[in-house]
């Protein structure tokens, strides 16, 4: 089966171009114009990617967004936004979007980013997931499960933060570039870094005693990041 890509924008020569660029390429593309009926047809048809749209009418593209991530539900997702400042970026990524691409746009770039994601979770789903529990520290991750703790108790972590914290924790005492996390954690060879950034902050949130003074997930200057302690 196709996988299943939702492309929320109001403006149809954008919806059609990006819908015929992914049903060319293979996925199964279902095109919504406002932000009521992006809900509802992300809650029912589930799809693995939506692209996204900031300004929708009814609900704005990040309302949509709050709304599934507060229901846990994991797709991929792709801001589309006119606004190319940092800030309306960082804006979409602290609500939980995992990437973010500025109008204009090439539909083949996005096209690319839509397969890089895709790709990444079908090498996820084939890996040998033994042993499935990794600790370093406080932090323990279930690899099968999906779940993490912290002193015992369960994280509520989304989709992607589940991935990153997953990834520092098996390579813990290893500093990695923002680069390097994009490649390895999100399977982008491109990319905005701030995406790592706004990532490594929310986890700091939720993970840290104090996240203006990490004793976790350290910041190792002129390199990156790195999960303190041993991996065990």
């Amino acid at each position: 089966m196709a996988t299943r890509v939702l492309v929320v924008d109001d403006d149809p020569t954008v919806s059609n171009v990006v819908s015929a660029y992914l049903t060319k390429a293979g996925y199964d593309a279902r095109v919504v114009a406002d932000g009521v009926s992006a809900v509802e047809v992300w809650q029912q048809w589930k799809p693995s990617v939506v692209v996204l749209d900031v300004m929708l009418p009814g609900l704005s593209g990040l309302e949509v967004l709050r709304r599934m991530r507060a229901a846990d539900d994991g797709a991929a997702v792709i801001m589309l936004s006119a606004r190319g400042e940092e800030e309306d970026r960082l804006v979409g990524l602290e609500v939980g979007a995992d990437d973010y691409v500025v109008k204009p746009f090439s539909p083949r770039e996005l096209t690319l980013r839509v397969q890089a994601m895709v790709r990444r979770e079908e090498r996820l789903a084939g890996l040998d997931l033994t042993p499935t529990k990794l600790s370093a520290g406080p932090v323990m991750v279930d690899t099968a499960a999906r779940r993490a703790y912290l002193n015992g108790d369960e994280l509520s972590l989304t989709h992607r933060e589940f991935d990153l914290l997953a990834y520092l924790v098996s390579h813990a005492g290893k500093a990695y570039t923002k680069a390097e996390l994009l490649r390895r954690v999100w399977g982008w060879d491109f990319g905005d870094s701030s995406t790592v950034t706004v990532h490594v902050r929310r986890l700091r949130e939720k993970i840290e005693a104090d996240p203006s003074d990490p004793k976790l997930v350290l910041t190792v200057p002129r390199t990156g990041y790195l999960f303190a302690g041993d991996a065990a």
